[in-house]
């Protein structure tokens, strides 16, 4: 296999795109807006609902990323499916401009939808990592994926900064609505065309539920791929929540406001596309493994450190270090991954990598939202996020595989 030099940038502008919607509703602008103007944030209940609507989320991305993958591989559905989760995700966004003070249950539902259609999506964009990039520089394409996405979520914060400031928060919601739609557009028109399946979406949907289960007993067999996705669940959770309340936790107890907070994200994602430039080449020449368990060691490091930080100049120093491992750990892991996937099955087993992603993130935010409604204040839900780190951590030293796809030159 060669490097198409179309599929490669036409896989990463897709994370280009998707950013948009990371950076500024999952992870910066709504979730702020959500939890403070919408619900309101003063006992915790802001958090609660949060957690709840990304929780709920995941959990239907989970359960259906196995079997969905199952049916993309039997019937040649995978670029179809990523069309059609993209358009769920984008018509959401596009309709929280409609929301407004104490409108919790829409808010709620509407999150819901959006992050069902971005992170399900991502189960078939994942799948076509095998497909355009040979094993030995399936790491650096996976790298490049993450760090053209940075720069994605960099642009997109720069274009909402100025809204923002202004007070256009429905203005904004609708540019990245149409920020995800245009940039998006590129791997729909060049990333390869599906198979031409011979089976109906019916028979492919019984096809691919029964393949799915063979695909999971097969990974349980196989032990090794058990094991890594059983680390990749544990961490992983400690990472997606990381993501979803970073910002909340910023604005919340350090005091931040919007401005304060994309200047910080923007920080952040400048340094984790540094950290995915650095390390791209090392994912190959050293190893997947190595590279994911010196990223967990420093988040450790971070999410520790963040319980005891009070001042806004602590906190830039600390999410600063986050962002170094952010790119490292998520590109590297999808290359680790990659290369327990047997040839054809890329669906299906991206469906299961899916399922222990997402299934995390239904227990971390939950966990977060409940401590520290429970406390009253959210230091200690951070020591939990800490926990999941060193975990996986310790897990993921058992794990045999993640060696160098290539010696290094």
């Amino acid at each position: 296999m060669r490097l198409n030099k179309k599929h490669i940038i036409s896989w990463t502008l897709f994370d280009f795109a998707n950013s948009s919607y990371s950076a500024v509703i999952a992870a910066v602008v709504f979730p702020v807006y959500y939890t403070n103007v919408i619900v309101g944030n003063d006992a915790g209940f802001g958090d609660l609902w949060w957690g709840r609507a990304i929780s709920v989320s995941m959990a239907v991305v989970a359960l259906s990323s196995p079997f969905l993958g199952g049916i993309a591989d039997a019937g040649g559905f995978r670029k179809r499916f990523l069309f059609l989760y993209t358009a769920l995700s984008i018509i959401s966004i596009a309709s929280l401009a409609v929301l407004e003070k104490g409108m919790i249950m829409a808010g709620f539902f509407l999150i819901v939808a959006a992050n069902i259609g971005m992170e399900g999506g991502l189960v078939f964009y994942n799948s076509f990592l095998p497909r355009i990039a040979p094993r030995e520089y399936q790491g650096r394409v996976s790298a490049w994926g993450f760090m053209v996405g940075y720069a994605g979520s960099i642009l997109s914060l720069l274009l909402a900064l100025p809204l923002i400031q202004r007070g256009y928060f429905r203005e904004t919601w609708l540019m990245i609505a149409v920020f995800f739609g245009f940039c998006s557009m590129p791997a729909f028109l060049f990333l390869p065309k599906d198979d031409q399946g011979e089976s109906s979406l019916v028979s492919s949907a019984v096809q691919g539920f029964r393949q799915a289960l063979i695909t999971l007993r097969d990974i349980v067999k196989k032990r090794e791929p058990g094991k890594f996705l059983i680390s990749y669940f544990i961490y992983e959770d400690g990472v997606s929540t990381v993501i979803v309340f970073s910002s909340i936790f910023a604005a919340t107890t350090l005091g931040f406001q919007s401005g304060e907070l994309i200047l910080l994200y923007i920080t952040v994602q400048a340094t984790a596309l540094m950290g995915s430039l650095v390390m791209a080449k090392p994912i190959d020449t050293w190893g997947p493994k190595r590279v994911v368990l010196l990223s967990l060691a420093l988040w450790t490091v971070v999410a520790v450190a963040a319980f005891f930080v009070s001042a806004k100049s602590h906190f830039w120093v600390i999410a600063t270090c986050a962002g170094l491992g952010l790119g490292t750990v998520q590109a590297a892991s999808r290359a680790f991954y990659t290369q327990f996937v047997p040839q054809g099955k890329e669906a299906e087993y991206f469906g299961v990598y899916s399922l222990a992603g997402k299934s995390s993130a239904v227990i971390g935010p939950l966990i977060f939202g409940h401590v520290s409604m429970a406390f009253g204040s959210q230091r200690p839900a951070i020591l939990s996020v800490a926990a999941f780190f060193l975990i996986g951590l310790v897990i993921l030293l058992y794990v045999k595989g993640g060696a160098p796809n290539m010696q290094e030159q």
